[in-house]
């Protein structure tokens, strides 16, 4: 991935992608997106078809990248039941296979309906707490 940091006026997204979640031979550009932080850690109560250890990938990037990046991820995260999500200062975006939620941050409706999809596609409950 490209490691490109935004400028300070630019507006920038950070999220956080988990590499467990993506279909085995996908590879997407990157789109700017600067890793900050790349960790591996144990997870309690995963689903049946989630591996027990994780790894996060945390990012930040220009938030002109936010529709692609979120188009590539829609094509390139697995079935059932994974998801990635970023934030702006004023949008927050999260990405399950083949669908693109974004809303106010802090907009309860929208959060809401995107929880709702995630339950319709096997998310876990407790795995549905993203801050956004």
């Amino acid at each position: 991935m490209e490691q490109r940091q935004p400028s300070e006026a630019e507006a920038v997204i950070r999220g956080a992608i988990l590499a467990e979640s993506l279909k085995v031979g996908t590879g997407f550009d990157g789109h700017g997106m600067r890793v900050i932080r790349c960790a591996r850690y144990e997870v309690t109560g995963a689903a049946d078809y989630q591996p027990p250890i994780w790894t996060l990938i945390e990012f930040e990037a220009a938030a002109s990248i936010s529709d692609a990046l979120a188009s590539d991820l829609a094509d390139s995260l697995l079935s059932p039941g994974w998801y990635a999500n970023w934030n702006s200062d004023t949008e927050a975006t999260v990405v399950f296979p083949g669908k693109v939620f974004r809303y106010p941050r802090g907009d309860q409706a929208g959060r809401g309906e995107a929880q709702a999809h995630g339950r319709s596609v096997g998310v876990p409950e407790p795995q549905l707490d993203w801050t956004d």
